[in-house]
């Protein structure tokens, strides 16, 4: 009989990793904003999102509400760590009446308390953060904001529950005349330990307290905890895993005796699992299985057991010195014997080896439900290994030494993959309400300052309209031959004069013979009737591409190589420049066995251009990093024949050249014959649209429509986007071979969004809220960051690990807490990007609409660039502004697959049927 007691009370290995999976599976459903009302697990935002990082400083009171007192605490920290904090605190003993009066009576004996305590002591004025310790299932839309779901433990004030407690306490201090004292923080005790346990070098992200009852929290992702709007960083959840198993999810490990624990309880049916593990219940727990032996004349004969049948006639502490105590034999006579039994020796023995099943049970219950955070953490980062400080306390833990053990090893066999070390907390409900406290104050500092160094960077709708107001008032200069030299948007003339309508009847060319010759490509868009093999080349950053294009019966193929254009080539000579172009167009040959063959080439060159012919553009200037000398003013295919001579490079037969906005319009046009603009957001960007002729003062021609490269990333060169540029932008520009040139561009794409995160992160690091006392010397370096880091960053849903990681390459050694500010700085800077390009479409949009008389436009945007293509929110924040600037415009984006190089092969291809 007694060992189908212990049996009972025993939880095979197996079957608490069959607990630890439903704990799982409840708290994903409390995460969950659709299945969290069904949850047997509360899973409670708690607002915390950050824990100490040792800088904390200042004095925070503490107002701690127990069971039968209150305590209240004033902590002075010294910013050293959390070392050796100052504490004074006074306890007030609680009057019975109190726990099921009035709300009002309670919260006003608080606020008496706390006016007492400080009558005590020399304040001044200033200001006093108060953080409250409420040890009751709340639901918190705010740190400082917080509803009570359900009295417990013995509580049933009146007019409470519902109602946000930190108001009613705030209302009651209010009536004491403290106007000093403000409440910030509510937090239950749970979150308090786990606060006390952690230190910068050493966090703390979970923590479980096994007391009267049991509770626990732990730090997750903040993507997951869906019932709040914060989607940055990671939160503090409280579990509330008392209530674990109210649905039955522990009907299969319940013994008798927890049944009738349960049935005598004031909530029947309720916290199935906190009555397993929490000291409130394991006293009665062995009181029980005692009765069953003794029933089955196996215990106490000859002994009265009616004292038995008394709830809390044996207490948990009792319990614990018989299995503690070096003579827990003797404790276990003495005890029984006061319950007026007569023990035998076999009779302590056998009430000693139900009290450990008891206890041990317990603990091994709450190792499978730390195992399930553990294994919810370590899959919610994304991680492999996990290792982790574990907060304890409460009067399980502390009283018993085995407890702690199995809770370890346990845990440990349940979630081979996680390391948890266990952390003893040190006044966990006072000292650790006032870390929430001040932490929080810390991070409200840290908001000011980081609102107000980024505000600059956050554009408003007005600001956005403003652009787009600039933009098109630059673009109308442009335009003018007469006005054309003042506006710094160049809205240069292409000679493409034509988009396909999907009949074949597009629009006629313009005047002159680049402008006839360049026409026929759209007649190639129309009729893909071109045959035979082309080179193209594409000039547009620091990467430089080669590509074979071949357009056959069943569509266009192409095979390519990418090579590197070092610094030392792009800021030296020009002559360099096109000697090393040539170096790649005959290393590319070589590699697809064509150095027999003279194909002709299209060249894509994107930078500024006067078009003088299909084959003829001469450089205006440099943009994009490049500097190569003596090549501005004049003509770029020239400059590659001359050094196709100085290589005796015979091969090379250059029909056209393109600018790259241009060429994506165009192989979109192909797919789509409403494109009729292009836009390119990449190392730079730049843009081009169909304009109608009657407006293009600086080209021939009245009819028709023509193709206007507009040159748009030195938009605000002149000086009208002054406004919008911030000392990063101006740090940055500085920096550039271009200082002054090119400052839209310079906002905009991919070659400086890396530069001006540098330059706010540094900032950040100056006022003390970024990488604090940690090195952070590469920041220093220039071009360090790159844009690609943003892109990468920015991934939704990629854990903090990994920007961490991230981040640690570069050598900055950052917490999850910067991680997450990182993070904001990319999206700031990404989204101003997004949004700056957006305006200027707007312009573009709204002045073709304008310009054809309509209501509605419907058009296609051919897009390229690695900045839009491979950014997980730039074309989505691009196109959002747009509408929201440009309603009247339905506009679709279609991203161009190699728009530059397949526009400059399909040129090509048009200049020899031209030709022929």
């Amino acid at each position: 009989q007694v060992q189908r007691v212990l049996l009972a009370l025993t939880i095979p290995l197996e079957i608490l990793q069959t607990v630890k999976g439903r704990m799982m599976q409840a708290m994903k459903k409390g995460l969950s904003r659709q299945t969290h009302a069904q949850a047997g697990v509360q899973m409670l935002p708690t607002y915390i999102c950050s824990t100490p990082n040792g800088t904390e400083n200042g004095e925070v009171l503490v107002v701690e509400l127990h069971q039968n007192h209150v305590r209240v605490l004033m902590a002075t920290l010294l910013g050293n760590g959390n070392e050796s904090p100052h504490l004074t605190d006074k306890i007030f003993d609680m009057p019975g009446d109190i726990m099921q009066g009035t709300g009002e009576a309670l919260f006003d004996f608080i606020a008496e308390c706390l006016r007492q305590f400080l009558n005590g002591m020399s304040i001044s004025d200033k200001r006093l953060p108060l953080g409250f310790v409420f040890p009751f299932s709340c639901r918190q839309t705010r740190l400082d904001k917080a509803e009570l779901i359900s009295w417990s433990k013995g509580f049933s004030c009146s007019d409470v529950e519902g109602k946000d407690v930190v108001q009613l306490l705030q209302s009651a201090i209010n009536k004491q005349e403290l106007s000093q004292v403000e409440v910030v923080a509510l937090m239950n005790d749970t979150v308090g330990t786990m606060m006390t346990c952690s230190t910068r070098e050493k966090p703390c992200e979970v923590a479980v307290i096994v007391d009267k009852g049991t509770n626990s929290c732990f730090m997750a992702e903040a993507q997951h905890v869906q019932m709040v709007e914060e989607t940055n960083g990671r939160m503090c959840v409280n579990t509330e895993w008392g209530c674990f198993g109210d649905d039955g999810a522990l009907n299969d490990i319940l013994t008798p005796y927890d049944q009738h624990v349960d049935q005598e309880s004031s909530n029947p049916g309720a916290k199935r699992f906190e009555k397993m593990v929490g000291s409130l219940y394991l006293g009665d727990i062995v009181r029980h299985a005692l009765i069953a032996l003794a029933t089955e004349k196996v215990l106490f004969i000859g002994s009265n057991v009616t004292v038995l049948g008394t709830k809390g006639v044996l207490t948990t502490q009792q319990v614990l010195e018989i299995i503690n105590n070096e003579e827990g034999m003797t404790k276990a006579r003495t005890i029984l014997e006061a319950l007026g039994l007569r023990p035998s020796e076999r009779d302590c023995c056998r009430v000693q080896q139900v009290c450990r099943a008891v206890v041990s049970r317990s603990a091994a219950l709450c190792a499978a439900g730390l195992a399930a955070i553990l294994s919810l953490i370590c899959q919610g980062r994304g991680l492999d290994q996990l290792v982790i400080n574990v907060a304890v306390d409460g009067e399980l833990y502390q009283a018993h030494g085995r407890f702690s053990e199995i809770l370890q090893s346990v845990a440990g066999m349940l979630t081979p993959e996680c390391t948890a070390s266990l952390v003893p907390s040190r006044d966990g409900t006072g000292l650790g309400a006032a870390m929430v406290t001040a932490v929080a104050l810390r991070l409200v500092d840290q908001r000011h300052k980081v609102d107000q160094l980024l505000a600059p960077l956050r554009l408003t709708r007005t600001d956005l309209e403003r652009v787009q107001a600039l933009m098109r008032q630059e673009m109308d200069l442009g335009l003018g031959q007469e006005t054309n030299a003042s506006s710094s948007v160049r809205m240069l003339p292409t000679y493409v004069c034509g988009t396909p309508d999907g009949t074949g009847e597009g629009q006629g060319p313009g005047e002159g013979g680049a402008g006839e010759a360049v026409a026929l490509l759209m007649l190639l868009c129309w009729f893909p009737a071109e045959r035979g093999e082309f080179l193209a080349l594409d000039l547009g950053g620091t990467n430089f591409r080669v590509l074979v294009v071949r357009l056959e019966e069943n569509g266009i193929h192409m095979a390519s190589e990418i090579y590197v254009i070092p610094t030392s080539i792009m800021q030296g000579t020009g002559e360099a420049l096109f000697n090393h172009i040539i170096e790649c167009i005959m290393d590319f040959q070589m590699k697809q066995n064509l150095m027999e063959h003279i194909l002709p080439l299209g060249f894509t060159f994107s930078f500024p251009c006067k078009q003088l012919g299909l084959d003829q553009a001469v450089l205006l200037s440099w943009t994009k990093g490049f500097s190569a000398s003596d090549c501005e003013g004049k003509d770029v295919v020239q400059l590659l024949r001359e050094a196709a001579e100085r290589k005796q490079y015979l091969s090379l037969k250059v029909v056209a050249v393109v600018n790259d906005t241009v060429g994506t319009m165009m192989s979109c046009g192909y797919d789509d014959p409403k494109c009729e603009i292009g836009l390119i957001v990449g190392t730079g960007t730049n843009a081009c649209y169909m304009e109608e002729m009657q407006n293009v003062g600086t080209a021939e021609g009245e009819q028709g429509r023509m193709c206007i490269n507009m040159e748009w990333g030195a938009f605000g060169d002149n000086g009208c986007l002054d406004h919008i540029f911030t000392e990063f932008d101006r740090m940055v520009d500085e920096k550039t071979i271009n200082p002054g040139k090119q400052r839209f561009e310079k906002l905009i794409s991919g070659m400086y969004l890396g530069e001006i995160v540098r330059h706010i992160l540094l900032a950040l690091v100056e006022k003390e809220v970024l990488f604090h006392d940690m090195p952070c010397a590469t920041l220093q370096s220039r071009d360090i960051f790159k844009t690609k880091f943003l892109s990468t960053i920015e991934i939704d849903g990629l854990a903090l690990k990994q920007v961490q990681t991230i981040l640690k390459d570069l050598d900055l050694h950052a917490t999850f807490e910067d991680c997450v500010l990182v993070r904001e700085v990319c999206q700031t800077v990404s989204l101003r990007a997004a949004q700056l390009c957006a305006a200027g479409l707007a312009a573009v949009v709204e002045k073709m609409r304008e310009s054809r008389g309509l209501s509605q436009l419907a058009v296609t945007v051919g897009v390229d660039g690695t900045l839009y293509k491979m950014h997980p929110c730039f074309s989505q924040n691009l196109q959002q502004t747009l509408h929201d600037l440009a309603p009247s415009c339905a506009v679709t984006f279609l991203q161009s697959e190699d728009g530059s190089g397949k526009g400059a092969a399909l040129v090509a291809a048009v200049a020899v049927r031209g030709a022929e």
